[in-house]
């Protein structure tokens, strides 16, 4: 079992100092809340709406960034989830990173890209599983787009997933509302797996977005939620042993390989 906290945020466009900040801030409240992971947006740590800049901020996966993130994780004594901009060799990833003291990172890179703005900037990765446990729970994340197509998440569910943390930067209008009131949910019900849809909130130069944050629990109830419009810290028990007799009710990844 663990407590898990997701950091609705409005990002600052292009400073990475004061994002990184704002993090740090939430990490220490979350952590006194008695959370040991932190989850927040996709892009936070550059802004999603910082156009060509984000390419310019873009670091490699043991640069700067990261080095802060494991910093921050340190002293606030808790795993972070975070977005950033990774430079490999030429190619610019959307990744997240997950972070726990001295620990290895884990990265994970975007593999559906949503729309010409994203197609500008950065490299479509191949959709890929990686994994990691944390207080014996079995996550594995996604970035925004990526959980709109169901074959991730039932990619990360038949590889044991237990929780799918989704940094976002969900735009606002009625689609936004119905991936937040509905598809989430859904998702978390039928590969019977916890999901945290963490957004940002508020405007940058070029976007509006939605906040609606939220954590999904295997039942397809909503354990948290955010409203549209500010700064929130969502938290929720992650406790899979509370979910068997979903789980035995509703067994749909037992039942895939059956005649």
């Amino acid at each position: 079992m663990m407590k898990l906290a997701g950091l609705q945020m409005r990002s600052i466009g292009g400073d990475v100092a004061a994002n990184l900040a704002r993090i740090e801030g939430a990490a220490v409240e979350a952590a006194g809340k008695g959370a040991t992971m932190l989850v927040t947006p996709e892009l936070g740590i550059t802004g999603y709406g910082s156009g060509e800049a984000i390419r310019a901020l873009a670091e490699p996966a043991d640069g700067p960034i990261v080095e802060a993130l494991q910093r921050i994780s340190r002293k606030a004594a808790i795993s972070i989830v975070a977005g950033f901009a990774e430079r490999a060799g030429e190619a610019v990833y959307n990744s997240a990173a997950h972070v726990d003291g001295d620990a290895a990172p884990t990265v994970y890179r975007k593999s559906h890209l949503y729309g010409d703005y994203e197609r500008s900037l950065f490299t479509a990765a191949e959709p890929s599983t990686p994994l990691f446990a944390h207080r014996g729970i079995t996550c594995g994340m996604l970035i925004c787009y990526d959980v709109e197509f169901p074959e991730n998440v039932r990619r990360l569910a038949l590889a044991g997933a237990e929780a799918v943390l989704v940094p976002t930067a969900l735009p606002a209008g009625w689609s936004g509302s119905f991936i937040t009131d509905h598809m989430i949910q859904t998702r978390a019900f039928e590969n019977q797996v916890f999901v945290a849809y963490v957004n940002h909130c508020g405007s940058d130069a070029m976007f509006s977005f939605a906040g609606l944050s939220l954590i999904a629990s295997p039942d397809g109830q909503v354990l948290a939620s955010a409203n549209s419009a500010d700064e929130t810290l969502l938290i929720a028990e992650i406790d899979p042993g509370a979910f068997a007799i979903s789980r035995s009710e509703n067994t749909y990844l037992g039942d895939l390989n059956r005649v």
